[in-house]
């Protein structure tokens, strides 16, 4: 938890300065492409804000109110996230196109510079966040990882604009750059607002972590055959529950521990999992709710 509020915490600091100094180069050198990349990073600041708080709310234990957590805060904070940088994107296609009808030339030198401190102080944050949301599962802290990885391109775009205007004196290349920023924005925001929005209404967990459960469920012999298996997300926490049809014959005892057994070898693939199995008997009419792809542990029982 320390390490995750530390991480926003430091993503909220580069950012502070990142807009202060990139504002106030724009605003002297009349350079739309470094105030469309101030704006881009008021919207990093805003995601790491949002990520810095809504990581503290999100590892808040269920309660009586929340029995599954408050997990989905962060998916909350993402969705949020994503409609700041779609407005921020709007204003920047609006500054460039004030700027194609106006032409005004700008001063390269400053902004060269500021975009040069950005990208590389950018990309070590984002490093950074990267492994710390990926180590804690945060999606908010993902979020403004990608963020901060798009705003090191899109930094390196405008920095190499800069040195392009100013060795060839086509100022109109600066409104041409800004659309260009505008453009990747957009796509960062559609992405982010997939991401983080799909657990809000409880889309099933990706594939390839579906099949490390299914691989788990065939790999033991004593289960007969599974159904109903449905997963989601909450934040960081998975939901999963499955029903288990064993051998008729075996004790609810036996049931019992293998159940525990199944739900124990889930959790130690995905720690701090909600994991919940139903136990039943293998009888016809339970087999013939299985679909056929769920049987194949039938012969071995």
């Amino acid at each position: 938890m320390k390490t995750k509020r530390g991480a926003a915490a430091l993503s909220i600091l580069s950012n502070s300065i990142l807009v202060t100094l990139k504002l106030i180069v724009g605003l002297v050198t009349g350079s739309v492409s470094i105030i469309s990349e101030a704006i881009h990073s008021a919207t990093d600041l805003a995601a790491s804000l949002i990520a810095f708080f809504s990581v503290s709310a999100a590892d808040v234990p269920a309660d009586d109110e929340h029995p599954f957590g408050h997990g989905k805060i962060e998916n909350i904070s993402g969705v949020v996230e994503a409609i700041l940088i779609f407005i921020a994107a709007g204003y920047i296609l609006y500054e460039a196109f004030l700027k194609f009808r106006s032409g005004r030339q700008i001063d390269t030198l400053p902004g060269i510079i500021i975009m040069f401190i950005s990208m590389t102080a950018n990309f070590l944050i984002s490093l950074w966040l990267f492994k710390v949301s990926e180590k804690t599962d945060s999606v908010a802290l993902a979020a403004d990882a990608h963020h901060l990885r798009i705003d090191v391109w899109t930094s390196a775009g405008v920095f190499a604009g800069l040195v392009l205007i100013k060795i060839t004196g086509l100022s109109i290349l600066d409104p041409v750059i800004a659309v260009v920023v505008a453009g990747l924005i957009f796509k960062v925001a559609y992405d982010l607002t997939k991401e983080a929005g799909g657990p809000l209404v409880d889309i099933r967990l990706p594939a390839k972590e579906i099949k490390i459960v299914t691989d788990i469920l065939h790999s033991e012999p004593k289960i007969v055959a599974f159904h109903k298996l449905r997963t989601r997300k909450s934040g960081a926490y998975r939901q999963i529950d499955v029903h288990l049809l064993v051998p008729k014959v075996m004790s609810i005892g036996d049931a019992h521990d293998l159940a525990e057994e199944i739900e124990d070898r889930i959790r130690d693939k995905f720690p701090g999992a909600h994991v919940i199995t139903h136990v039943e008997p293998d009888t016809e009419d339970n087999l013939m709710d299985t679909p056929p792809d769920e049987l194949e542990n039938r012969a071995k029982a």
